[in-house]
């Protein structure tokens, strides 16, 4: 008699199928359904009269506009930054390399802040420059594109930098090297032999960091003065009431977005290349032959080392400052514990933290938990077209802008629906957890898809040969091995949940107030010094997590 025990697949797929269903397919397929709702019957006129005005346009291509200038200028900060720092070997260079990436840690609105109290108009380096010129008005405003695209360069650049380092560290170096021996030029063995080798991950930093800059929201919100971009819209027609009016706006965002998911999709299959190019010869630092060109080597280090680290420790710095203090002084007049000891002391202002850290625990677990059902399920999945479709609603939601994701959801779950029956999302504590679920999973899934391609299939299937269960062949041989990637996935989707400002500041209800929100409150009421210490807190704790995750990861990887 056969057994009616339901087969591990079918439960993964199961799984699988329900969290895609109630997370992705349905919440934008009803946003798309409600946008194109218009007095009670379909009809494409909410688009027709966002089109029709002139300041929308402007959004739209403004948002377009902002991301493609922001992927050129990290491109040319990035790239060369890895070069350098990758390539060639001069005194410094591993501390430089390190604080390089030191912006990827921020997150965006604590980044925001302290660029702000560092460049802003009222800000440190503004003052300086004023009273050292004796100029009756601030030397420069830091409103517009010029601040946007600088701000944004900051923030993006280690895009660029992190993954080009990770191509140049992957390629064949013995190819350059047969080049040169041939007489070619450095110039021509740049673009003929290392930049195509380079192709893929090129592609995915410009990809990743045009999707992060159609998201962003905070730049945009705090300095971007009189530029339009659709975040800020979307934003703004809820905040008056236009429910329409924001829908459609979400659809046309989101589906810019998507067009940017599918061309990386598209060129995903370069990895072949990339992948090829590893069995050739180690790449080799070379040192630096004049001293020269040793001293502009660290030199350069050192101005983008300082750059970098500037804006931290100008956060640092007002962290101590009197709220109320600081008005038209250099640096703060006063300086004071009270901001830490009022944030430690006090329920209602440390009442913060533990919502972000109950809420980003909650989501990096589920998306650990529901990676685990994925990747098995793929791995066993026969037909690519469905392999990549589900790599495709997997990667939905990391392509989308917070924002758009926490309207979907919004509109989706703020009333009765088909799907939840009476039970209302909007207006819970659970609805900023299902957010950074779903905003984040896809990180997890591909830290864990990284590493389970790795391991060698001859293993589980030789526990098979034993008589192992499939529960018995992933517990005891694929969990150990995936374990160091599934720890770093979910470390990543926590930390950057940590400091989730974009979609919180849209859903966020008083029982689930997250410190990006305390933050933003803090700054609103002018309290600098407060909002900065909420910055510093937020930071180390990210910073102790990431000690902690890299402690968890050692002994995995053992």
């Amino acid at each position: 008699m056969p057994s009616l025990r339901p087969s591990p697949r079918w439960i993964l797929l199961l799984i699988t199928l329900v969290v895609l269903l109630y997370g992705v397919v349905y919440p934008n397929v009803d946003t798309i359904a409600t946008s194109l709702h218009h007095d009670g019957h379909w009809s494409p006129a909410n688009y027709l009269a966002l089109l029709s005005q002139r300041l929308a346009l402007e959004a739209v291509f403004t948002s377009i506009g902002v991301s493609v200038a922001t992927v050129i200028l990290c491109a040319l900060v990035g790239i060369p930054l890895a070069f350098l720092f990758e390539r060639y070997s001069f005194p410094g260079r591993n501390v430089f390399a390190t604080l390089a990436a030191l912006p990827l840690v921020l997150p965006p609105l604590v980044g925001t802040v302290a660029f702000i109290f560092l460049c802003g108009e009222s800000g440190i380096l503004a003052r300086v420059v004023q009273r050292a010129l004796h100029l009756q008005e601030p030397p420069w405003s830091l409103r517009g594109w010029g601040a946007l695209l600088l701000f944004h360069t900051y923030t993006m650049y280690p895009f660029f930098y992190v993954l080009a380092g990770a191509g140049l560290r992957r390629i064949d170096a013995g190819l350059a090297e047969a080049g040169r021996s041939l007489g070619a030029r450095p110039l021509r063995l740049l673009f003929k032999i290392v930049l195509p080798q380079l192709t893929p991950s090129l592609i995915a930093a410009g990809l990743l960091t045009f999707m992060t800059s159609m998201a962003s929201f905070s730049a945009p919100l705090l300095f971007g003065g009189n530029v339009r971009v659709l975040t800020l819209e979307i934003f703004t027609a809820r905040q008056r009431g236009d429910q329409p009016m924001a829908l459609t706006e979400t659809v046309i965002l989101a589906a810019i977005s998507l067009v940017a998911l599918l061309l990386f999709q598209r060129y995903e299959g370069t990895r072949k290349f990339a992948a090829a190019a590893m069995k050739g010869a180690a790449r080799r630092y070379r040192p630096l032959g004049t001293g020269s060109t040793r001293l502009l080597a660290f030199i350069v280090g050192v101005i983008c080392s300082v750059g970098l680290a500037l804006p931290v420790a100008t956060l640092l710095l007002v962290s101590f400052a009197r709220d109320g203090q600081w008005t038209t002084q250099t640096l703060p007049p006063a300086y004071t514990l009270a901001n830490y000891s009022r944030i430690l002391t006090q329920r209602s202002a440390g009442e913060v933290f533990l919502n972000s850290l109950s809420m980003s625990a909650i989501a990096a677990l589920a998306a650990l938990l529901w990676s685990f059902c994925v990747v098995t399920l793929s791995m066993t999945m026969k037909r690519r077209v469905s392999r990549r479709l589900l790599s495709l609603l997997v990667l939905v939601p990391w392509a989308l802008p917070g924002t758009v994701v926490a309207v979907s959801i919004a509109e989706a779950y703020g009333e009765p629906s088909l799907l939840l029956g009476s039970f209302i999302l909007v207006g819970t504590f659970w609805i900023l957890p299902v957010i950074y679920f779903l905003r984040f999973m896809p990180l997890v899934v591909r830290a864990l898809q990284a590493s389970m391609e790795q391991i060698d299939p001859s293993l589980p299937e030789a526990a098979g040969s034993l008589g192992a269960t499939w529960w018995q062949r992933f517990w005891r041989v694929t969990l150990p091995l995936a374990g160091p990637g599934a720890i770093a996935g979910t470390l990543l989707a926590f930390v950057i949940a940590l400091g989730e400002y974009v979609a919180s500041v849209l859903v966020f209800v008083p029982t689930n107030r997250p410190v990006s929100i305390a933050i933003a409150s803090e700054l609103r009421d002018f309290n600098l010094g407060s909002a900065a210490a909420y910055g510093v807190i937020l930071m180390a704790m990210i910073a102790l997590s990431m000690i902690v995750a890299a402690r968890l990861e050692r002994s995995a990887s053992v």
